[in-house]
């Protein structure tokens, strides 16, 4: 009944006589209701100063640890037409095991025995290189040949030359006889003049004299005549050496010119060769090209070029394919607040979606459901997203994750910080204040040391 009148019934009415109100305002009800109060304000005052994980949320979706292990599409690094399927959608293929055949749609390799020819082109070339080997060493045992030719006629026409040197040394010899001789007949010559005029010799003696003395002159000329051809011999010997040096200097450039026209053109095939061993290569490898084979076990997921006769691009997406061995990890994003809390090795509880759990933010000892993780990397540049990724593993000290988890599954993650009061983590939200800024001991004890 509301007092609401000023005249109060309860002061002109006395209720305590009635047997409903005797039992409603008994003071042995106030006496429970203030011990109710006094032990709840205790049990709340206990609360408060209990022990509390400061966390860091996040939320993400289920990956692998490896980059290789997570899913995959298959491309076609030639431009070809799709022949024939292998596989089908769902199917486990091995490494190696062939998922599709495709066949050549670009007119320079139609030829199906291109690589057959190619590698007849590459063995006639090599035989013109082999011929210009041969045709170079001939020409160089020319050469050798020409310079020991010259050698010798080089040594012939210098020993002529010495033979006409040391001719023209005893013609000079006897030149200088004959100058003598001819001096000596002539002062005979005068002599007997003399001695005519004194009448001491007769004019026969005379007539001898002066017989003797044109011989003698005769003999001078003639020892002049056989000076002077020696000379020319020696002359003639000094052209001979420079015409041999001349010709045999023609006949090596010549040959060396062919040599090494010989040289070019085995470097012409030696190129053209080197081109046809990299067509023979590129043809060789091409052509397994032809059959696209599973990088790694697997599972078929979709076929993104369907149907028979179908042309594509090279680099295009054929298939999608999930490995089958694989380490599972999570991707997590926090936001950048709360990134300078995180570190590499830090303790991660992980919610899995599908996956029954009763979670505890501040008691983990008391979650149900979520599994342990580390922090295995943190992300240096934040994602389009506007938060910065993490990337976590498993715990090796804590339950296996569940193998039913999808790829790309999401989950939500739970960062475990310092431990404070409930009451200091009910005044840091309400005052939106972040969770304690600490460096893990891992990294203090490097610091120390």
């Amino acid at each position: 009944m509301l007092n609401i009148s000023q005249d109060k019934l309860n002061r002109r009415v006395d209720l305590s006589h009635y047997k409903s109100v005797q039992r409603v305002f008994h003071h042995r009800h106030y006496k429970w209701f203030n011990r109710i109060l006094l032990g709840f304000s205790i049990l709340l005052l206990v609360i408060l100063f209990l022990p509390w994980t400061q966390t860091v949320s996040g939320k993400g979706s289920v990956t692998t640890l490896s980059p290789e292990h997570r899913p995959q599409t298959i491309q076609s690094p030639i431009p070809g037409r799709i022949e024939k399927w292998f596989v089908q959608e769902g199917d486990f293929v091995n490494k190696g095991d062939t998922i599709l055949h495709i066949s050549e749609i670009n007119n320079q390799y139609f030829d199906p025995l291109l690589v057959e020819r190619t590698g007849e082109q590459l063995t006639a070339k090599s035989g013109s290189v082999a011929s210009y080997s041969g045709k170079i060493g001939a020409l160089a045992a020319q050469i050798h040949a020409i310079n020991s030719e010259r050698v010798l006629k080089k040594q012939q026409a210098t020993n002529k030359l010495q033979q006409a040197r040391l001719k023209v040394k005893s013609d000079s010899i006897d030149l200088e006889a004959a100058e003598i001789n001819l001096q000596i007949a002539r002062t005979q010559l005068e002599r007997t003049l003399q001695l005519q005029e004194e009448g001491l010799k007769a004019l026969p003696d005379v007539e001898q004299a002066r017989l003797r003395m044109q011989e003698t002159q005769a003999r001078h000329i003639s020892a002049q005549n056989r000076l002077l051809s020696s000379e020319n011999e020696v002359v003639n010997a000094q052209i001979e050496i420079n015409r041999i040096n001349a010709e045999y200097n023609d006949k090596i450039s010549k040959t060396e010119s062919d040599m090494f026209t010989a040289q070019s053109n085995q470097f012409d095939a030696e190129a053209q060769v080197s081109k046809l061993e990299n067509d023979f290569s590129n043809y060789s490898i091409r052509n397994k090209l032809y059959y696209i084979l599973a990088p790694q076990n697997g599972y078929i997921n979709r076929a993104l070029r369907a149907g028979i006769g179908e042309t594509f691009k090279e680099g295009e997406r054929l298939v999608g394919i999930m490995p089958s061995n694989f380490q599972m990890a999570v991707e997590t994003f926090v936001s950048p607040l709360d990134i300078p809390l995180l570190h590499k090795g830090e303790k991660v509880r992980v919610q899995f979606d599908g996956w029954p759990a009763i979670v505890f933010s501040g008691w983990e000892n008391l979650s149900y459901g979520t599994y342990g993780a580390r922090v295995v990397a943190v992300e240096n540049f934040i994602s389009p997203n506007g938060l910065y990724r993490v990337l976590l593993g498993p715990d090796p000290d804590d339950y296996p994750w569940p193998r039913d988890v999808g790829i790309g599954s999401g989950a939500r993650t739970l960062a475990l910080l310092e431990e404070v009061p409930i009451w200091y983590e009910i005044w840091r939200n309400l005052n939106g204040f972040p969770p304690n800024y600490y460096q893990p001991q891992t990294a203090t004890t490097v610091s120390e040391k």
